[in-house]
Order: structure tokens, then C-alpha cells, then sequence
């Protein structure tokens, strides 16, 4: 499949700030077409789009207010009424929230899941699309485990196993619909900002012990790393980004 980003129309979740927005203005810089941004801050979102056309010019980003819960039919009609073809889906919304179980896995999986299921349907050459790509957000914890964020944890590795399944070359081969995962480590971003791990005192203490002695690296460096993913990954691949590092595949494990 061409993995050239020139006139690609990108969709992003969860993209009004953070990493996502970082992945908007990559995909623009390389020269894709249109780069829609959903998310639920409608302030974000349109102060981001409004930087974006500047920068890039008029149309060249576009914004919808969506909760990737609830609006999926919704959103999704729009966007193919639209655009009629969309090239590439980022999954980017999540939250890291271990008190927050439902709402964890509800975002970090259900909400992906779906709207991975609903675009590669719409995409899939044996059923009249055109083909593409569609990029999860995954995590260092989506194939690491430590004694922290159990929830979280969890979540990540769904992220993971669903990405390997529907990306199997066995349905790339049938759909021609790429799908990849991206597993960024500790990134510089508000959903790492405060975290509270533990309601115990000591563990949270360890836990912010154990986060300063990680590797950090900015958004920028998984915006860059979005892009070269796009460029090299086959379907069914994962790849680590980690303290700014050049990109490296996740080993499969059978």
C-alpha cells in the first residue's frame, strides 16, 4: 500500500492538545491534505485549528467536538459524508486514571475498539473503500509490566492484542487496512502530570521515585515517531518511542 502522507485526510482523537495535536501538525508538515482533530474541549479544539490553517493555510485542519464514547455514529457519518474517504485513523484519546476503571477501559479500550471496527469497515478494498492505515496509541505498558497502574496496565495490553489480531497479515491481505501501534514511554504531557498511583502513601512515594528515574521524552518525539511509523510499519506491527530515540519494533511473542 502507498504510505505516502501527501493529500492524505487524517483523523485524530483526543487531538485539541498533547500528543495528538503534536501528530496534527506532523501529518500537516508532510504534507497531507486535511488533518481533522475530535476531541471533547471544543476551546482546545478550535484554538487548534485555528494555529494549524495559519500555519499551514485555510482548510487545511478542521475540528469536530466529539466524545469518542458516545459520538461514534454520529461523527463517523459526518466525517465519510464529508470526506468520503478518510486515509488514516489515529486513536489517540485516552486516559490514565486507575480509579477510574470504567471510564479507563471504556476510553483506552471500548472507544478504540469501535471506532477501529467502524473506519476499517469503511475502509477495506473488499467492500468498496480504498484502503488505510489506522494508529493506536498503545503504551511502553502495553507490553511491559511493573507494580504500578494496574488498570491502566490492562488497558494498554487490549490495545495491544486487539492492534496484532485485526492488523494480522491475514486480514491486511483480504481488507488492505494497515493497522499499527505506537508505544510511547514516559512523554512530557498532562496525562502524566500529578499522577496519583496509590492511595497508600509509601506506594505513591515509590511511584514518583521510580517515574523520575525513567527516560522522559518530549511530544514532539512521538510526533515524529507517528510520522516514521506511518512511513515503515507493516500491519500487525507495534513500535516503541523512548526518550526520544530513533523507533524500534516490539518483538511478537507467539
Amino acid at each position: 500500500m502507498a504510505r505516502n502522507i501527501t493529500n492524505k485526510v487524517v483523523v485524530i482523537t483526543g487531538a485539541a492538545e498533547g500528543l495528538g495535536l503534536v501528530m496534527a501538525d506532523n501529518f500537516l508538515q508532510k504534507g497531507a491534505k486535511t488533518v481533522v482533530i475530535l476531541d471533547i474541549n471544543e476551546k482546545l479544539g478550535t484554538e487548534a485549528v485555528r494555529t494549524l490553517n495559519s500555519k499551514y493555510g485555510d482548510g487545511k485542519a478542521a475540528f469536530y467536538k466529539c466524545d469518542v464514547i458516545t459520538d461514534l455514529e454520529t461523527i463517523s457519518k459526518k466525517l465519510f459524508d464529508v470526506y468520503k474517504t478518510v486515509d488514516v485513523l489515529i486513536n489517540n484519546a485516552g486516559i490514565l486514571n486507575d480509579f477510574a476503571v470504567k471510564q479507563t477501559i471504556n476510553i483506552n479500550v471500548l472507544a478504540l475498539i469501535e471506532w477501529s471496527n467502524k473506519f476499517w469497515e469503511n475502509m477495506r478494498i473488499d467492500k468498496g473503500g480504498k484502503g488505510g492505515t489506522i494508529i493506536n496509541l498503545a503504551s511502553i505498558y502495553g507490553f511491559r509490566v511493573d507494580q504500578y497502574l494496574p488498570v491502566y496496565q490492562a488497558s494498554k495490553f487490549a490495545v495491544m492484542g486487539f492492534t496484532r489480531s485485526l492488523g494480522h497479515p491475514y486480514n491486511y491481505e483480504r481488507s488492505g487496512v494497515r493497522v499499527v501501534a505506537i508505544c510511547p514511554g514516559f512523554t512530557v504531557t498532562k496525562l502524566v502530570t500529578d499522577v496519583k498511583a496509590s492511595n497508600d502513601q509509601l506506594v505513591q512515594r515509590d511511584w514518583e521515585a521510580f517515574v523520575k528515574g525513567n527516560l522522559w521524552q518530549k511530544p514532539e518525539s512521538v510526533g515524529k515517531a507517528t510520522i516514521e511509523v506511518y512511513e515503515r510499519a507493516d500491519s500487525g506491527t507495534a513500535w516503541l518511542t523512548e526518550g526520544g530515540k530513533p523507533i524500534v519494533e516490539v518483538p511478537y511473542v507467539a
